[in-house]
């Protein structure tokens, strides 16, 4: 959980941020376009180093409250934080959630992304990634100035209940900045009372994780940090990293930002 003073971005603060978020779409990109039946999640994870080595930075996960390794890389009905491993081989049809975070700078950039392993992906799981995309998109046309944080959990949840799936309600997106985890929590559901009005400068991971069955989660008790659904049904999550503005969100992991397509022209 996170709490605190939340954080309002502007001028190099806000740049660098930027930067961080592009380096981190640009890996997820990579990855997710590289990942197909046979590979071992193990050699997902050291391609991601070396990706995350090509941008100048390093992984926002690695060493994380002794997290193992690059990024995290979860199948079927793994939710997040799966830990890429030399005996585990991706199949064909396997849902891969693959989450990305790079810092560059003293900057975080953070997101997610859910692929079908091969060219044949199952009703279900199409249509669960379809949803969970289609949700965290939602979410993201609330994230402006004068709404709240129920206001994006609140969509999130409309879309995800309408398509017969379920939000993990356990663990939530957040704050993210100079630091991976800041304040708000930004859950993908709808919570009774009051709620953080959003400010134009606020910058948030917004993340939905979405079961084809039940909401509840365990935690493997091996490891201490794959999660997965209760019910073993699949799990797809999507991420990115936003600005909250007066009018349109500016998606920060977006591989076609203008504004950071002019940053990086000027470096």
């Amino acid at each position: 959980m996170v709490f605190g003073r939340i954080n309002i971005y502007s001028g190099k603060d806000l740049d660098g941020i930027r930067l961080a978020a592009y380096a981190s779409a640009q890996v997820l990109d990579r990855v997710a376009n590289a990942v197909v039946p046979g590979m071992t999640t193990a050699e997902i994870d050291m391609l991601a180093a070396e990706f995350i080595k090509d941008t100048g930075g390093k992984s926002c996960f690695l060493g994380y409250h002794g997290y193992p390794a690059h990024i995290c890389i979860s199948i079927n009905n793994e939710v997040v934080h799966g830990i890429g491993s030399p005996t585990r081989i991706v199949q064909p049809g396997d849902l891969v959630s693959l989450d990305v975070g790079v810092t560059v700078g003293g900057y975080c950039g953070d997101n997610a992304r859910t692929v079908c392993a091969g060219p044949f992906c199952s009703e279900l799981g199409q249509r669960l990634m379809d949803t969970t995309k289609a949700a965290l998109d939602a979410g993201i046309e609330q994230a402006v100035e004068g709404n709240t944080i129920n206001d994006i959990g609140l969509a999130i949840e409309q879309v995800v209940h309408h398509a017969g799936f379920e939000v993990v309600r356990d663990m939530v997106g957040h704050g993210c900045g100079k630091n991976m985890h800041e304040p708000p929590e930004v859950p993908n559901y709808f919570i009774r009372g009051r709620s953080p009005v959003l400010k134009e400068g606020m910058v948030l991971a917004i993340e939905p994780m979405v079961n084809a069955g039940t909401w509840r989660i365990t935690i493997d008790r091996k490891d201490g940090w794959t999660v997965r659904t209760a019910d073993a049904s699949l799990s797809a999550h999507f991420e990115n990293q936003i600005l909250v503005t007066k009018d349109k969100p500016e998606i920060l992991t977006c591989l076609n930002n203008p504004k950071t397509t002019l940053l990086l022209k000027e470096r």
